[in-house]
């Protein structure tokens, strides 16, 4: 069973595109809106799957997307939330307008993890190093209560829209009550379906 493919695979463009096919489906969604992605490359008359289109606008394309260097805000968001939220990237991308999951789930494992590493601190549980090899233990990683008076002070406003009754009351049920800072990671995360 499952879902049909989003396109036949054999009459449709693959690799780089070209600056007519960007053109096509910007002039598209601009005309029609976002929508529905595996009708839209027949509807503005290009070669490719619907997927790959949703790719290229999202990632590339997008008039709200931000260009450029990371600042040293956005390394700082990025590190105190992936202390938080561990590898969510759309979460974290969330709460940094104009920036994907993609650029920042990049950014993070080519400049920032290197740069926690070399400041003496493990990337995955954002603690000091130790002397010996790097821990695969990162069972303690988001959920640990201990934090600094400088985490303390950042103001990350992490808030998501108050969900529908029938799912908050389900999730009452299932939520475990271990601490207070592992229950409060679970009521932002559990709208999300994490």
């Amino acid at each position: 069973m499952g879902r049909s493919p989003c396109c036949e695979k054999a009459h449709t463009n693959k690799g780089a595109w070209t600056k007519d096919e960007d053109q096509r489906l910007i002039n598209y969604i601009r005309a029609h809106g976002e929508g529905n992605w595996r009708s839209l490359p027949k509807s503005a008359g290009l070669l490719r799957c619907g997927k790959s289109c949703r790719l290229r606008w999202i990632n590339y394309l997008r008039p709200d997307l931000k260009r450029g260097n990371f600042s040293e805000e956005e390394d700082e968001i990025i590190i105190k939330l992936h202390s938080l939220l561990g590898n969510r990237w759309s979460l974290i991308a969330g709460r940094l307008p104009g920036r994907t999951d993609n650029e920042i789930k990049n950014y993070w494992n080519t400049h920032i993890k290197r740069k926690l590493i070399s400041s003496g601190v493990d990337p995955q549980t954002h603690r000091p190093r130790s002397s010996g090899p790097p821990s695969k233990d990162n069972s303690s990683s988001a959920h640990d209560s201990t934090t600094t008076e400088e985490e303390s002070c950042v103001d990350l406003e992490l808030s998501i829209g108050l969900p529908s009754h029938s799912h908050s009351s389900k999730y009452m049920k299932s939520a475990s009550s271990s601490s207070a800072e592992s229950k409060s990671i679970h009521d932002f995360l559990w709208p999300l379906g994490f």
